[in-house]
Order: structure tokens, then C-alpha cells, then sequence
């Protein structure tokens, strides 16, 4: 089983995506582990990513979900996937890969960030990804959750969604 827990900048996913993990038993991936160091350094500059930039990024996250998938792992990977067209690019390399979006309103997203420390991204680059964001409304294989929830409320929610 893999699952891709996206959102924008400040909705939770690391902390989301850690205890999806650990109520499923699954190994956690966070994407920004696998950025290029050029794409970490554009980002702390107050830069947002572009489509070029994103692009080596999303091929190594394609790379080790699909090696994650043919080896019988199962993965929650931590990845902003706003636009559709990355979410296919993770289809195509896994059939049947699930997604939870972390929604919630741009006003908590923009207190979150203005109280999270020691991360590279600034919170200026919120409005970027709001405006990057394409919702996953009526795409198969998605859970759209309210991010303000508790991370253990929520993973109560991805694993009942996934064990029916």
C-alpha cells in the first residue's frame, strides 16, 4: 500500500504523513528529504518552485514509490503533489496509489507557518502554493481531510478509509 499525503506548505504532512504511517505499520518517506539542494536553496531564498524545478524531485519521489511498490512495501510519503499532473506522474508509476489531501483555510495554514521553526521554506511562499494548487476534487483514489483535525484523528480516518 502507498499513500501520498499532499498538501500545501503548512497543513501537516510530515507530522500527518508520520502517524499515517505508524498506525499502518508502513515506512514514512518525507519528500523534502529528497529535494535537490538546489531546490532547497531557491525555496529558503523566498523563491517558489517551478515546474522545471520540480521536475528531478518528482522523478526520484516516482522512483521510490515504485520501488517501495514492487518490493511489497508499504509507504506514506509526505509530498505537496498540488498539481494533477504530479499526482499522475505517481499513478503511473503505481496503479492504485492513494492520496490524502490536508485541507484547511489559508488563515490557519498561515499561523501554522508563522509558529513553525527550523524549517527551509518560508511562509511568504505560502500564497504561491495556494495559487499552484490544483484540488484533487474528483480524482479516484483521494481522501480530502480537514488538516486541523489531530494527526491521530486523522490517521484514524486515512486507515479506516483504507480498511474499509
Amino acid at each position: 500500500m502507498i499513500v501520498v499525503v499532499m498538501g500545501v506548505c503548512g497543513a501537516g504532512k510530515s507530522t500527518v504523513g508520520r502517524a499515517v504511517a505508524a498506525t499502518l505499520g508502513a515506512r514514512f518517506l518525507d519528500g523534502d528529504a529528497v529535494h535537490p539542494t538546489t531546490n532547497r536553496e531557491k525555496m529558503a531564498a523566498g523563491l517558489p518552485l517551478d515546474d522545471v524545478d520540480r521536475d528531478p524531485w518528482l522523478a526520484t519521489l516516482a522512483d521510490l514509490v515504485a520501488a517501495a511498490d514492487a518490493g511489497g512495501e508499504s509507504l506514506v510519503v509526505a509530498s505537496s503533489a498540488l498539481k494533477r499532473s504530479y499526482r499522475a506522474r505517481f499513478r503511473s508509476a503505481v496503479p492504485g496509489i492513494r492520496f490524502v489531501h490536508l485541507d484547511a483555510p489559508p488563515d490557519a495554514l498561515r499561523e501554522r507557518l508563522r509558529a513553525r521553526q527550523g524549517h527551509f521554506l518560508p511562509p511568504a511562499l505560502l500564497e504561491s502554493q495556494l495559487a499552484t494548487l490544483e484540488a484533487p476534487d474528483g480524482e479516484e483514489g483521494v481522501l480530502v481531510v480537514d488538516a486541523t483535525a489531530s494527526p491521530a484523528a486523522i490517521a484514524a480516518s486515512v486507515a479506516a478509509w483504507l480498511r474499509p
